[in-house]
């Protein structure tokens, strides 16, 4: 049976709903080899959205290849576990798979394990090092695999701003684009949720993968594409909501994927059998929401100095512009002038707000019912 509602992970046919130009967009940029960009805050559905358009050329002679590199701390750590995604992913059975990787990479130390769970994937580890490979020679792989199929490749790296986090990253980011601007059997689909960062990697114009791909900034999902979706899930569980509530919850969490599916959820939960959604219900549900996140939002405010935190008590309170201004300093306790572009900095890296328009905006719309309620 399909679960009504699905947050915190991706999600896929019963439980995706909307993104519709996003969808086609992309699938045509999978289709015609176009690298595609795709930037949004954490929980935006990114993930899922990939997936989607995964699942709609699986029968088609497009191999779409996926990994998430948010473990790898390193260049040979990623140039491993793309490997194994490549080789995994573009054969169907462990045998063929080695085959193939014995052809394309020589010199390998392969460690394979055979979970005791038939259902459960197979570990696999290369031993690649830069002793027995150089980067071109995994960054080639790839389009070597899709030449011999005849089939073209989609590379999808989940998480793609961990490579800023690797050691001497402008000469990793400029290897890999060096080889894969190059690639005419393959295409890439990059991805990630620290906006700040992938905005670094791809807008900057110093950095290798300026203007690598065609660049899609993640919406939220309008509340019209939210109202059948919504109803329509509430009513295969025997209760009802209406339209005026689903917009209601649209409203209450701003439209953010994954929270209007647990918030959704949440009420869903709350209803007996038959029973409707009313309005009387929401606080309750908000603050279960709240109490759910909690412990990662006391987590994200740990690390913060009082300056920090006096920033974040002015961008809740709607104040997301004139940080300069004396009577927002005093108000705020901002401290100097001086202060005010280190604090935006640092609220920008650990992804807590975002700068649009010119103007500071709290990046997750629950931590800021959590932060209001504690704080103010």
């Amino acid at each position: 049976m399909e679960k009504s509602f699905v947050y915190g992970i991706a999600v896929t046919d019963y439980n995706f709903t909307g993104r519709i130009e996003e969808t086609r967009r992309l699938k045509a940029n999978f289709e015609g080899g176009v690298n595609s960009i795709l930037i949004s805050p954490r929980r935006w559905g990114k993930t899922s959205l990939v997936d989607h358009v995964c699942q709609q050329l699986a029968s088609s002679d497009v191999i779409t290849v996926r990994l998430d590199i948010f473990g790898c701390k390193s260049e040979y750590e990623f140039y491993n576990a793309l490997a194994v995604a490549v080789l995994k992913q573009t054969a169907s059975k462990i045998q063929l798979w080695m085959d193939e990787a014995r052809s394309f990479l020589a010199r390998l130390t392969p460690k394979i394990g055979i979970p005791v769970d038939p259902m459960s994937e197979i570990s696999v580890s290369l031993g690649i090092t830069p002793e027995t490979h150089s980067p071109e020679e995994i960054l080639n792989v790839v389009e070597i695999i899709a030449q011999k199929k005849k089939r073209h490749v989609v590379v999808c790296i989940d998480e793609f701003q961990q490579i800023g986090e690797f050691e001497n990253t402008k000469e990793v980011q400029a290897r890999l684009r060096s080889v894969w601007q190059h690639h005419h059997y393959t295409s890439y689909c990059l991805y990630g949720s620290k906006r700040h960062m992938m905005s670094d990697i791809f807008l900057n114009r110093s950095m290798p993968f300026y203007q690598f791909g065609d660049l899609l900034w993640l919406q939220k999902i309008p509340t019209n594409d939210w109202i059948d979706y919504i109803i329509s899930h509430f009513e295969a569980a025997g209760k009802h909501i209406s339209e005026q509530m689903v917009a209601r919850i649209c409203e209450t969490v701003d439209n953010y994927p994954s929270y209007v599916q647990h918030l959704s959820s949440i009420l869903l939960n709350l209803l007996p059998q038959g029973g409707t959604v009313t309005e009387d219900m929401m606080p309750q549900a908000v603050a279960e929401l709240i109490s759910t996140n909690e412990a990662l939002y006391m987590q994200q405010i740990e690390p913060l100095s009082s300056y920090q935190m006096n920033m974040l008590r002015a961008i809740v309170s709607g104040v997301h512009s004139g940080f300069n201004e004396k009577r927002v300093r005093s108000q705020f306790d901002l401290g100097a002038p001086s202060n005010i572009v280190r604090l935006r900095k640092a609220l920008i890296e650990r992804d807590l707000i975002y700068s649009e328009l010119r103007q500071l905006n709290v990046t997750d719309p629950v931590f800021a019912l959590w932060f209001r309620k504690r704080f103010i």
